[in-house]
């Protein structure tokens, strides 16, 4: 087991891009929570990796056929290195996928984060994970307030106009009345809902 800096680990035939541990969410069912790793993966990161560093480390992985955005932290905190990641993968015929919370225009204010990525980004993954502004706060404890959740309902129908393929996740941990809940906004939304199972 790597101790420090694990930037690209794989996990089901997919590799994945640990880009930082920032994070604009503290929620209360997060795989680090109280955790050093991850399936045997140390995500904490000593340093956030350059662009060009990831690039290298993901060389001996290019006989997988998907790439995820995705570890200990919000990767749209790294968002210039997800563009020049992805234009690579892109550029070897990798499918790619963004794994996040979705407050792109909270965390990147001015830029249109969703028409930046079409092409680049096949699959948006966006946690949803309650049902309001105020379950959500309650239980992600967004750095932003009730905002967070507005933003990532925003970001969702932006990927959507921009023609990714998006799709909206909740944890079971949030109870069943809460799915239902997910599964209407999902619906109007025009996108898809996947269930998590809680990893404790």
């Amino acid at each position: 087991m790597m101790k420090n800096n694990t930037v690209v680990y794989t996990l089901n035939q997919k590799a994945y891009i640990n880009l930082t541990n920032r994070c604009s969410n503290r929620c209360d069912f997060c795989i680090r929570n109280g955790r050093e790793t991850f399936y045997d993966y140390y995500l904490w990161l000593d340093k956030e990796p350059s662009a060009s560093e990831v690039i290298k480390q993901l060389e001996p992985f290019l006989s997988y056929d998907e790439f995820v955005f995705c570890g200990f932290g919000e990767p749209l905190f790294r968002f210039d290195v997800i563009l020049e990641v992805a234009e690579y993968l892109k550029s070897k015929g990798k499918k790619t996928r963004l794994n996040t919370n979705g407050q792109a225009d909270l965390i990147l204010l001015q830029r249109d984060a969703a028409k930046e990525i079409k092409g680049l980004i096949d699959i948006v993954s966006i946690s949803l994970n309650a049902s309001d502004a105020e379950k959500y706060q309650s239980i992600c404890h967004c750095s932003f307030g009730v905002e967070g959740f507005y933003s990532m309902l925003r970001f969702a129908q932006s990927c959507k106009n921009q023609g990714i393929k998006t799709v909206l996740s909740v944890v079971d941990y949030i109870g069943q009345e809460e799915i239902e809940k997910a599964k209407k906004i999902a619906r109007k939304l025009g996108v898809e809902l996947r269930i998590r199972k809680y990893a404790k």
